[in-house]
């Protein structure tokens, strides 16, 4: 029995699984964001990227996805669905004629500034289960991994692009050591056909075929 009342730490299995224990996280800040946000509150991932957008108005939806962390397809969908609402309006960008940019519409600003407060009491309060020592190590870590995160992505492409050439050299390496190969092997020698006789030789005499002729 634990004196403290504080239940012991349990080793091994999902107490040592930083997945396990990030998504647990993950749930309880969603939780309570949503409780401070309301049910008629943005989500967290809208609240992103309004807040994305009116940091940067005109960014596209591949500088949405660098700027939220939101996958590509997901944020498709969810910008759809914020310009339907009126959140957000699309229009052709600046900078590219193929890309969509969008911006805030007047309704997208009302309810960022609306949800703001709401978003700053739920931080506040996810920040008030640590101690406050720990805190801004805490945001450290987060800032750290949040940027392995936007890494990932390059760094993969990176290594995809260091294997394809590793893979072609390999088989550039393969081709020249098997002319190499073929090189070295001994050529076959051209049989030679042997003139046919013009005698016949017996044990006892040689005879010139011509006389055989005659005879």
């Amino acid at each position: 029995m634990v004196k403290s009342g504080k239940q012991a730490k349990i080793k091994g299995g999902l107490a040592d699984s930083p997945s396990h224990l990030m998504h647990r996280v993950l749930q309880l800040s969603l939780d309570i964001y949503a409780e401070e946000a309301g049910p008629d509150g943005l989500t967290q991932r809208q609240f992103a990227v309004l807040e994305a957008v009116s940091a940067r108005s005109g960014l596209t939806q591949t500088d949405l996805v660098k700027a939220t962390g939101i996958d590509r397809s997901t944020l498709a969908d969810l910008v759809a669905r914020m310009t339907a609402k009126g959140l957000l309006e699309r229009e052709r960008s600046a900078l590219d004629a193929r890309a969509k940019a969008v911006r805030l519409s007047e309704t997208g600003q009302a309810a960022l500034e609306a949800a703001r407060p709401r978003v700053a009491a739920a931080d506040k309060r996810i920040l008030a289960l640590l101690p406050k020592a720990r805190r801004e190590g805490f945001l450290d870590l987060l800032t750290s991994l949040t940027d392995a995160a936007d890494a990932a992505p390059e760094q993969a492409r990176a290594e995809a692009k260091i294997a394809k050439k590793a893979a072609k050299d390999a088989r550039k390496a393969e081709k020249a050591a098997k002319k190499a190969l073929d090189g070295a092997k001994p050529k076959k020698k051209k049989k030679t056909v042997e003139p046919k006789a013009d005698v016949v030789q017996t044990d006892a005499v040689v005879i010139p075929l011509k006389d055989m002729a005659k005879a």
